[in-house]
């Protein structure tokens, strides 16, 4: 099967996360940039990434990587690109997505016009045809443009892969799924005899991800790719990228969860979340007010999207439930480590403890910091009681 390289677009932040899962599913060639990760590999690969990868945005196939500083060296560079190879004789494949970047050529709608003429031009020498319908497979196209330096790509997941399908309603702020599970995952919680808490869990997003981490549920794998209707890759390999994926989960793991909010209906939609996801009765759900938190293991992790400023509550409410949060980790989660995503530069003031580690990341755009308090490590033989 042919060499191909593919991208895993990610949050700026989140790289280094994105890396380490490419590598763990054993993709060849891994490199990290900023915004992206690629790896070399081939059509298998299309499916085992969207099935299997957590944290990414979504995965691209790179078509090629290129200076142009004209639109004329822009068209050669388009029109020699093995398009034919990819796009079927009636696929749709619009340019749907362009960036420039301190590019000379910096008009979108010139590098869009440009580039889909070079394509047609392309594809007339295999299909021997002027005109395209467009009515069939869609290939939606990327260019992105930083510096002269363009970069071409083919979308292959369709809706961006933080849909896993299971979060039907949501709460006024909700926490995408991929920046959840990288939360979880830099956290490295995987069950077992560690417990795990969200004490303002609001929909869920963060419990049901951990979740799915520890039972070691494909994130995608009860979803549909756009790549699926594409020729190339036989649907034998979507059907045994699935199979491998569900022959992987681990349902006998021992698993504690904690999951609480305040308010009522987050809750209910949160339970309805797990349900979807097939993790409800791996998390205890509950209704109460912050200062009710309390559990009886002696070690675990909280995780938490703290509410804010931009968020939901202002800055000095949100600074107040910094300061009761701080409080309950420090009396009644002794021995835990404590994670928090917030945007408030001043949250450590407010938590009275400085951050073990403090990392810079965007949830929505806003720019937020991830505060990491690590606990004590828990004796070989704890087993969770």
């Amino acid at each position: 099967m042919k060499n191909i390289t593919l991208i895993a677009s990610t949050t700026m932040g989140l790289e280094s996360i994105v890396k380490e899962e490419c590598i763990a599913l054993g993709f060849s060639n891994v490199r990290a940039y900023d915004g992206r990760v690629e790896f070399d590999g081939d059509y298998n690969d299309i499916p085992k990434g969207n099935i299997n990868l957590r944290c990414a945005d979504r995965i691209y196939l790179k078509m090629g990587e290129f200076r142009a500083n004209t639109f004329e060296e822009l068209f050669q560079n388009i029109k020699k690109l093995n398009w034919s190879e990819i796009i079927d004789i009636d696929g749709e494949f619009p340019i749907s997505w362009v960036s420039s970047v301190k590019s000379k050529l910096y008009s979108k709608s010139d590098i869009q016009r440009i580039s889909k003429k070079a394509i047609v031009e392309n594809l007339k020498k295999k299909y021997n045809k002027n005109i395209f319908k467009e009515n069939g497979a869609k290939y939606s196209i990327k260019i992105k443009v930083i510096k002269d330096n363009f970069i071409v790509m083919i979308d292959t997941s369709g809706d961006p892969l933080h849909k896993r399908g299971y979060r039907t309603l949501s709460n006024e702020a909700p926490l995408k799924e991929t920046l959840a599970a990288a939360l979880v995952k830099l956290s490295r919680w995987q069950g077992g005899a560690l417990a795990f808490i969200d004490p303002m869990c609001g929909t869920g997003t963060i419990v049901i991800e951990a979740a799915m981490i520890a039972r070691n549920i494909a994130p995608g794998v009860n979803r549909n790719f756009v790549a699926e209707k594409w020729e190339i890759i036989p649907e034998e390999s979507w059907i045994n990228s699935r199979d491998e994926a569900y022959s992987k989960e681990n349902m006998e793991k021992k698993i504690k969860i904690y999951a609480s909010d305040i308010d009522y209906d987050a809750i209910e939609i949160a339970k309805s979340n797990s349900q979807r996801a097939g993790v409800i009765e791996d998390i205890d759900f509950q209704c109460k007010n912050l200062l009710e938190v309390e559990v009886k293991e002696e070690y675990g992790s909280l995780i938490t999207n703290s509410p804010y400023g931009e968020r939901l509550l202002d800055i000095k409410n949100a600074q107040k439930l910094y300061g009761l949060l701080g409080d309950i980790c420090r009396m009644r989660l002794k021995k835990w480590s404590h994670y928090i995503i917030t945007s408030d530069e001043k949250f450590e003031m407010f938590f009275d403890k400085k951050s073990t580690k403090n990392r810079k990341l965007y949830n929505g755009g806003i720019k937020c910091y991830y505060y990491q308090y690590y606990g004590e490590r828990a004796p070989k033989d704890y087993d969770g009681e």
